[in-house]
């Protein structure tokens, strides 16, 4: 009895052992075939990084390297003046650290504004990393490159804080901005107040959506410029143009005469 008990219990093990083979087997497969589904749907990572020395030494843009290789000579030109940059994820990189060194070179105040975080809903599956709570990350034409901190949040101002606000290109960040409320509100108060707004590349799409520019010349990207003239604005393709308190730029290799124009309409 002892002997067929043995047996049995063996038996048991052994069909046991292979049900559980047979489920691992299934659930081996399972993974295999979720992993070649995903394999589809997802297309290779690939980071080329450009660097803004490549920017700078391309051919046609000595007036841009000339720009930043110069020495400013006045470093209290604009001190005392305030000034905002508006931007979000997926801000062109060069549209908002190129001004920005050269006003802070001049002696300004400036602070970078983004919108408040929000989470995306659950169901989007997106995922942020920690930083994204405090940092905004930049691109290099559409190509994800780094992160910049921000000063304060789009609900943190008021108009009475700053004497210009400008807002950088990107092909994603003005799409981040114009959904925004309270960016939208400190724009059209800012535009309200007669102080200046300057906006270059893809950003005058926000100005669009904060119906600010019905009657006005100015200028962007050249995928926008319909959107520019449906909002009721005039396109003249010019590398900068100034019209009243707004002042607009076309492209990455405007941005010396873009914070030219800046400059002087903050001086005068």
């Amino acid at each position: 009895m002892k002997t067929i008990k043995q047996l049995t219990v063996a038996s048991l093990v052994g069909l046991s052992a292979v049900a559980n083979a047979q489920a691992q087997d299934k659930s081996n497969a399972a993974a295999d075939y979720q992993l070649s589904v995903l394999n589809k749907l997802g297309s290779p990572a690939a980071v080329v990084n450009m660097p803004v020395s490549q920017l700078l030494n391309a051919p046609g843009n000595e007036a841009l390297r000339a720009f930043f290789f110069t020495p400013v000579q006045n470093k209290t030109l604009l001190k005392g003046k305030r000034i905002a940059v508006l931007a979000a994820d997926g801000f062109e990189e060069i549209e908002l650290l190129g001004p920005v060194w050269y006003f802070r070179e001049l002696g300004a105040q400036v602070d970078i504004v983004a919108p408040k975080f929000v989470p995306a809903p659950e169901r989007y599956g997106l995922m942020f990393p920690e930083m994204a709570k405090t940092h905004i990350m930049a691109i290099q034409y559409l190509q994800p490159v780094g992160w910049i901190k921000f000063d304060r949040t789009a609900d943190q101002i008021k108009v009475a804080d700053y004497d210009a606000v400008f807002i950088p290109g990107g092909a994603w960040n003005p799409d981040n901005l114009r959904q925004d409320k309270d960016v939208l509100k400190f724009i059209r108060d800012f535009n309200a107040s007669g102080k200046l707004i300057a906006a270059i590349c893809h950003a005058p799409v926000v100005l669009a959506s904060a119906d600010i520019l019905k009657g006005r010349k100015l200028t962007g990207y050249w995928n926008i410029q319909v959107d520019l003239k449906n909002a009721g604005g005039t396109v003249l393709e010019q590398p900068v143009v100034t019209d009243g308190n707004l002042i607009t730029s076309r492209h990455p290799i405007d941005v010396a005469d873009f914070s030219r124009a800046v400059e002087k309409w903050l001086v005068k």
